[in-house]
């Protein structure tokens, strides 16, 4: 339960649990996102195996840009996994990143508007 106008700021015991718990569903959803990934290069592009599945969605999803060596042409369905990734990969690190920030940024701004009530 977070924290009404009127009431009091939460104590830290609270504070540090609600971000664990925020981290906890961040990494979630990144080892989910990351195993999409792997699994989804691994099977529209056959001349990868798992350690280059691994590179390639690790790096997509942390916004890096794919690694592809040369000589490896990419299917069509290999294109559309890559394309269709990379716009999933952009949305889930900028909605991971805002789970992580948002209990920092209810506690600020709620300090901000304990202060103006005073």
């Amino acid at each position: 339960m977070k924290e009404t106008t009127k009431g009091r700021l939460a104590p830290k015991a609270v504070y540090y649990k609600r971000i664990k718990k925020n981290v906890f569903i961040a990494a979630a959803i990144m080892l989910v996102s990351l195993a999409i990934g792997i699994v989804g290069y691994k099977t529209t592009i056959p001349q990868f195996d798992w350690y280059d599945s691994l590179l390639n969605a690790s790096m997509i999803l942390s916004g890096m840009g794919p690694v592809i060596e040369n000589g490896i042409v990419l299917s069509k369905s290999g294109k559309v996994f890559a394309s269709a990734y990379a716009l999933f990969s952009g949305i889930t690190f900028l909605s991971t990143f805002s789970i992580l920030i948002a209990p920092v940024i209810h506690r600020f701004f709620h300090r901000i508007h304990l202060e103006d009530n005073n």
